[in-house]
């Protein structure tokens, strides 16, 4: 939340052009960047359209929350008012979407995503995101999970006419979406008399942002019910614009000889395999032929595990990127393709009959199966030679067959704690953006440490551990990594001074209580070992401890790539300097970005840790909270 006052407050410093000053200062404190112009500008003019309607609606005492924050996600609603509700007397609140809209036109085909002239591809329906958030909130704030009828969502699109956007009304409203133009603005009015009193709200503003986070959905807790049987996640504006747009394209391929490509991208946690499920869950349960596939051996066999325990055919839904080599022109009608950032160059290796060797790219052969094929990729996770899953590639590989391909991106995120300030810490750390490393400002969202040995680490995430969260350590694969053997202890290859811990399994069955490499990240026995990249991409888990191995220290004020100091066989002497460069940067910004609660690192070099210290600072130390 950036600001917080009542509407009478809100509106006199609006008056007075302090409001928007403090709402700029606010923001680059929470997401480390200024907010566009577009974004100050929409606070210049919509506010206070807001705060005037709050005040000729006698709600002057009503508590204003600008720029409220969802929990563990980096989305804000643009406002949520807190007050009394004036026949109950209970707290009641109304999430607020504000448009400056003038015209809007529903996509065709598509009732749910609009058409706006500004915007080049369609958005999410106002009522549809207005009351996303509003499930949202209920599922995940303790203040409202008991009382999920004390929000209400509204849309308010203050320059618009009825006849502007009158195609938006199609769209059936409910207590959490409903939907007012400026030429409605005395139905606004008494829709926020009907919802809130005169009052003072503060204590039910109070209430709300005291209301105890409920856990994360995870994503693997609950694909089993996803797939089989209901809806579990809520997705939230370009998540739901993605989710529409290949259903929609679905639509079309049903009805006519219509392909289409789908690109879907965000970075971690932005909700990409939320997506993947949610969009498979639906289409399974209507009866479309749709598949799942990755190049993650770990995301793939635990997919199958967890989705596909009490069903054989819903382990079938999960496939690799190689398994579409022999098979026949859109003999699908979806394929899913999640990860889609480890797509190679080609489907061959060591096991592929001589039949089969043909040279033809990956990317095709994933096209060319479906009717409609969807990508989710993050193009910072590339952390191998030959990956080569992006939106350039992928648009090429279209445009060669006459295909529109259709782009999502996602900006927001549900790892990290939904820090936004967190995620862009790591890449300029890395140097995965200009800028230059920078100190980290506490933002309340991640929490985030440096410790001085691995010992400490350990100690640190076993505490987190005695208080119920789950954790795990990986590193950089500055290690050998030795074969583990049936009936002995596993092989403690990582080795620092005195401390030393075997890496996760490479192969599929359990040795010695440690899980199979594809259940290390899920399994609660996965603590006890050290995750590589190969094995911790894709899955998220509370407290990520990480290790940063000697290929990577910073020297002479810049990070230096030790290339000797990596074990990693993909390195080979065909791979240039440059690239290993890159991809282990890659690697430690997948390691970094697992943790939904915080992160703790450690450096073997003393200067690095040095320079983490002097980044981190002692008020994120190991005294933080849990």
């Amino acid at each position: 939340m950036l600001f917080r006052e009542s509407a009478d407050a809100v509106a006199a410093r609006a008056l007075e052009g302090s409001l928007f000053l403090h709402l700029t200062e606010q923001f680059v404190h929470a997401h480390g960047h200024k907010p566009s112009a577009s974004e100050v500008r929409s606070w210049e003019r919509s506010v206070p359209a807001l705060t005037g309607a709050l005040l000729d609606a006698g709600l002057g005492q009503v508590e204003v929350m600008l720029e409220y924050a969802l929990p563990l996600t980096s989305k804000r609603a643009d406002a949520v008012l807190a007050g009394v509700h004036p026949r109950t007397g209970e707290p009641s609140y109304v999430v607020v979407e504000l448009k400056q809209w003038s015209e809007a036109h529903p996509e065709e085909g598509e009732p749910l995503l609009c058409r706006i002239d500004a915007y080049p591809r369609p958005v999410l329906h106002p009522v549809e995101q207005v009351r996303g958030y509003c499930d949202y909130l209920a599922s995940f704030n303790g203040a409202l999970a008991e009382h999920p009828g004390r929000i209400f969502g509204a849309a308010f699109l203050h320059n618009a006419t009825s006849f502007g956007v009158g195609g938006l009304e199609t769209v059936e409203e409910s207590e959490r979406g409903r939907l007012f133009t400026g030429d409605r603005r005395g139905e606004f009015v008494e829709y926020l008399r009907s919802k809130l009193s005169p009052e003072s709200g503060a204590a039910a503003a109070d209430a709300l942002l005291a209301g105890k986070v409920r856990p994360s959905v995870q994503l693997m807790s609950v694909a089993a019910d996803e797939v089989r049987e209901r809806e579990q996640f809520v997705l939230l504006d370009e998540q739901r614009v993605a989710y529409e747009m290949v259903l929609g394209a679905v639509r079309k391929a049903q009805r006519s000889d219509h392909k289409e490509v789908v690109v879907v991208t965000g970075g971690p946690g932005s909700g990409k395999s939320v997506i993947a499920l949610s969009v498979l869950g639906e289409l399974y349960r209507r009866g479309v032929t749709a598949l799942h596939a990755t190049g993650s051996a770990s995301f793939t066999k635990t997919m199958r595990k967890v989705a596909g325990a009490r069903k054989r055919e819903v382990q079938d839904l999960f496939k690799y990127f190689n398994s579409f080599m022999a098979a026949e022109k859109n003999s699908l009608e979806v394929l899913v393709c999640d990860e889609a950032h480890r797509i190679r160059e080609t489907s061959v290796n060591r096991y592929t009959p001589a039949a089969h060797r043909t040279g033809r790219p990956q990317i095709e052969e994933l096209i060319d199966v479906a009717r409609v094929p969807v990508f989710l990729l993050d193009e910072h996770q590339v952390v191998r030679p030959g990956e080569m899953g992006t939106v350039q590639e992928i648009r090429a590989a279209a445009a060669a067959k006459g295909l529109e391909c259709r782009v999502v991106a996602l900006d927001s995120q549900f790892r990290c704690g939904g820090s936004d300030a967190y995620l862009r810490w790591v890449v300029r750390l890395l140097g995965l953006e200009d800028g230059g490393a920078v100190e980290w400002e506490p933002d309340g969202r991640m929490e985030l440490t440096v410790v001085d040995s691995p010992e400490e680490l350990e100690q640190f995430l076993d505490g987190r551990r005695a208080l119920g969260y789950g954790a795990r350590m990986s590193a950089g694969y500055c290690w050998k990594w030795s074969d583990a053997k049936p009936g002995l202890p596993l092989p403690a290859d990582v080795r620092i001074g005195n401390w030393e811990r075997p890496w996760n399994l490479k192969g599929e069955r359990s040795v010695m209580g440690a899980p199979p490499s594809a259940l290390w990240a899920t399994d609660p026995a996965g603590f006890g070992q050290v995750g590589c990249v190969y094995t911790a991409q894709g899955f998220e888990y509370d407290w990520s401890g990480v290790i940063l191995g000697p290929d990577l220290v910073w020297r002479n004020g810049a990070w230096a790539v030790e290339r000797a100091a990596s074990k990693d066989p993909v390195f080979t002497k065909a791979i240039s300097d440059a690239d290993v460069s890159r991809l282990i940067r890659h690697t430690y910004k997948v390691l970094l970005t697992r943790g939904m609660v915080g992160t703790v690192i450690y450096s073997t070099d003393a200067e690095t840790r040095a320079k983490l210290r002097e980044l981190i600072g002692a008020q994120a130390g190991v005294g933080a909270s849990a």
